[in-house]
């Protein structure tokens, strides 16, 4: 699945100034995100988020028509979204999980490795909190978004989450419903846009480029190493890239979840591994499978008995909609499809660099 000849396709754009040293920790992304492109039926990802304590999750409908700003003090990111999307937020103070309504979806990771460098006032300034917002919010494919940085650049700005006071150096996917892939991460002051639809694992450090290279050690990558069997990002990443790469042909939309959320449970961590200074390897808390051919976002908490859905295509995201919130903290009894439980709220804070 990964070639040295799909290395190629990583693109590098400056985006900053040398970079201040970074915090190492982050307010809530470490976890595994994998792609399932090539079943003959439908697009389908999975992430599982990990964290060392409770991120006092929420699910959000946002509408079309919102005016955002990427929160710099001087120079922020402006843009109206384009866009409805159904999103999954940290903290209730950014976005860590969505698709929109076209079927592009991003996903918010942990990466320590991540520096945003010294404030560059030239460039439009975007909170990381915004980060997997503002894709969700103005493209429809993939490759619209990565042309876009070309034409549109913009500078990350570091956000230092309140309550459990870890910083946002993170990466994301994103992926949408024709199977297309890309990884963006910021390291040095560089922004690395990694974008080809075979780019299909993602976890959390090292960075994604040496995450390729490990991989071509193992059994069926090209190396003849065994499959790895702990808890470690690395670890994660290549048993994600062998079992989607080994899953049968589905013969149904319903055995297409089932076979993702298998490969996601076995990429989880139990209970009793997290640790605050090492938030890449943490506890399981939850995890998402979404349909993006047919926009379909199923949400699995493991505090909860059951699954549940939330079916896009049945939500009106017309601008005169308001923004409308799925209460999950400490609600564990959603069943079933749930896009008519949404009720009118007022549209939480993104959290801005501090």
């Amino acid at each position: 699945m990964f070639t040295t000849q799909m290395l190629a396709g990583l693109l590098s754009i400056v985006c900053v100034t040398p970079p201040l040293p970074a915090p190492t920790v982050t307010p809530a992304a470490p976890c595994s995100r994998i792609l399932w492109n090539d079943n003959g039926r439908s697009v389908i990802v999975g992430r599982n988020m990990d964290w060392f304590e409770d991120i006092r999750s929420n699910l959000w409908v946002l509408p079309r028509g919102m005016q955002r700003s990427g929160l710099a003090q001087v120079n922020p990111l402006r843009w109206t979204s384009k866009y409805g999307s159904v999103v999954i937020t940290a903290y209730d103070v950014g976005t860590a999980d969505g698709i929109n309504e076209k079927g592009l979806a991003g996903h918010l990771l942990f990466l320590p490795e991540t520096s945003v460098g010294p404030r560059d006032e030239s460039l439009p300034g975007l909170s990381m909190s915004l980060w997997v917002q503002y894709y969700l919010d103005q493209f429809a494919t993939v490759a619209e978004a990565v042309a876009a940085f070309e034409t549109q650049p913009y500078q990350l700005q570091m956000a230092v989450e309140p309550t459990s006071m870890k910083a946002a150096t993170v990466h994301i996917a994103l992926n949408d419903a024709t199977g297309d892939s890309a990884v963006i991460e910021c390291i040095d002051g560089v922004i690395k846009i990694y974008h080809d639809r075979s780019y299909v694992v993602m976890t959390n450090q090292p960075s994604f480029d040496k995450q390729l290279e490990n991989l071509r050690q193992y059994r069926g990558f090209g190396g003849d190493q065994r499959l790895p069997g702990t808890h470690e990002p690395a670890d994660r990443f290549v048993r994600g890239a062998y079992y989607v790469k080994n899953l049968p042909q589905p013969k149904s939309d319903r055995e297409a979840i089932a076979a993702m959320m298998s490969v996601m449970r076995n990429v989880s961590a139990p209970f009793g591994v997290a640790d605050p200074e090492r938030p890449n390897v943490s506890t399981t808390i939850w995890r998402t499978v979404t349909d993006l051919t047919n926009g379909v976002l199923y949400y699995d908490s493991v505090f909860s008995p059951q699954v549940f859905w939330v079916d896009t295509r049945k939500l009106n995201f017309d601008a005169e909609q308001p923004v409308r919130k799925l209460t999950l903290v400490d609600n564990f009894d959603h069943s079933g499809e749930v896009s008519q439980r949404f009720a009118p709220a007022e549209m939480f804070r993104f959290l801005p660099p501090n």
